[in-house]
């Protein structure tokens, strides 16, 4: 596998209370640190309901994104196609690559939440048939083929085609995977990446050693080709200088979010409220073992181990994406960011391989090293009488200086004076 990528997932998950005006802006603000560190990517997703995700327009969110990044890639994670005319999915992905020049990812998927599709009067039966249905008719109008036509019983396509394509020769596309062969069999049929966004949980985790087979094989079958080095998996975590550190700033918003999210909002299959926050933590971590739990709430060298193990468990992926939480102070979620870009990149994909491998040589060879020196320093000296003098001068005012001279850390020293300047 060539080297990993890393980005972020922002659904968002901003607990209810806090003014929606200062979240957008704090978001964007979020995704100008991603860039300024290096990160490969930003994904952020659609949601309608639910008082704690509150951005229901990811392009529009990314377009603004744009205008305050450079270089990182920002993806829709995902758009929920069965809410939407294809052709203006289309359309919007088109104008969102033009308008970052060329850095948009589209994702997508059926929608998420059973009260978006309720408010909509969606059949939450239909959501995959409709987001399959969907993508076959966006991926022919984003290649530019011949103009369109499509009836259904939800979207009608007359003679389309896009007035402008994309920026990208090949614009890269991704579909939203959980626990269910489903995704991973859409991202196959269309020969895309998939977006494994439900490694975050733990029933998650213990699905993704099969989930590639099942792209590999929808692929097979449509006579499509997939990469795993487009296959991006969300991971979550909060970083800090000690594990004892991380739990501290960490644990309260972590118990927040569990139940009033997980369990009171989204009803995720299985959860149940926790009531003492340390069970909580001991529970999502798996205990600290490396990998074994659905977050990682530690060290950076921590969440290294539970990458490799991860890469391990499933034959390998492209892109690691870290979920967007508000568990810790916005200080301390920054600097957790920050020590993943320092630590846990590095580390991965061997950027201080030959730092560590110059410092290790210098230490194993420093005496041989000093002798060569100071061989050579002492040949010069013999071997010119100048020499001799100015290091006999410097060592005289060495011993002054240490004898109460002035001398202080950092002061530079003085230039040696030739034999017969001035006293």
């Amino acid at each position: 596998m060539t080297r990993l990528r890393f980005g972020a997932f922002l659904a968002p998950h901003h607990p209810v209370g806090e003014h929606p005006m200062l979240q957008f802006e704090r978001d964007l603000a979020f995704v100008e640190h991603l860039d300024r560190l290096g990160f490969d990517e930003f994904w952020c997703g659609e949601h309608h309901s639910s008082g704690w995700e509150t951005i229901a327009s990811p392009e529009m969110f990314l377009a603004a994104a744009g205008q305050r990044t450079s270089s990182i890639r920002l993806g829709t994670g995902v758009i929920s196609l069965p809410y939407h005319h294809p052709f203006h999915v289309a359309q919007r992905i088109v104008q969102l690559d033009h308008m970052t020049r060329g850095r948009a990812i589209f994702g997508s998927g059926p929608g998420a939440l059973p009260s978006d599709a309720r408010m909509l009067g969606i059949d939450p039966m239909l959501q995959r048939d409709r987001q399959d249905e969907a993508l076959g008719v966006i991926v022919r109008l984003l290649r530019g083929e011949e103009r369109v036509d499509h009836e259904s019983d939800w979207f009608t396509l007359r003679d389309a085609k896009l007035q402008i394509l994309p920026l990208q020769e090949k614009l890269p596309m991704a579909a939203a995977s959980s626990i269910s062969p489903s995704g991973m069999q859409l991202a196959g049929k269309y020969g895309m990446g998939a977006l494994s966004i439900a490694s975050t949980s733990v029933e998650g985790l213990q699905a993704l050693p099969t989930q590639w087979g099942f792209a590999e094989e929808a692929a097979a079958k449509h006579g499509q080709t997939v990469d795993r080095r487009d296959w991006r998996v969300l991971m979550v975590w909060h970083l800090a200088e000690s594990k004892a550190q991380a739990e501290h700033e960490a644990s309260d918003g972590l118990h927040r979010w569990h139940n009033e999210y997980n369990v009171d909002v989204l009803g995720r299959p299985g959860a149940t409220r926790v009531e003492d926050p340390h069970a909580l933590l001991v529970q999502t971590t798996g205990g600290g073992a490396a990998g074994a739990g659905a977050a990682v709430i530690g060290t950076p060298d921590e969440l290294v181990a539970a990458v490799r193990r991860l890469e391990e468990v499933t034959g390998g992926f492209g892109v690691v994406l870290g979920f967007v939480h508000d568990w810790a102070s916005r200080e301390a979620t920054l600097r957790s960011w920050d020590l993943f870009a320092r630590y846990v990149v590095p580390a991965l994909n061997g950027h201080t391989r030959a730092l560590e491998e110059s410092a290790r040589y210098v230490a194993e060879h420093k005496r041989e090293l000093m002798a060569g020196a100071t061989a050579a320093v002492m040949k010069k000296i013999h071997e010119s009488p100048k020499a001799a003098a100015a290091m006999a001068v410097t060592m005289a005012q060495m011993a002054s200086r240490a004898q109460g001279g002035g001398w202080r850390p950092g002061a530079a020293p003085e230039a040696p004076k030739e034999p017969g300047e001035g006293s």
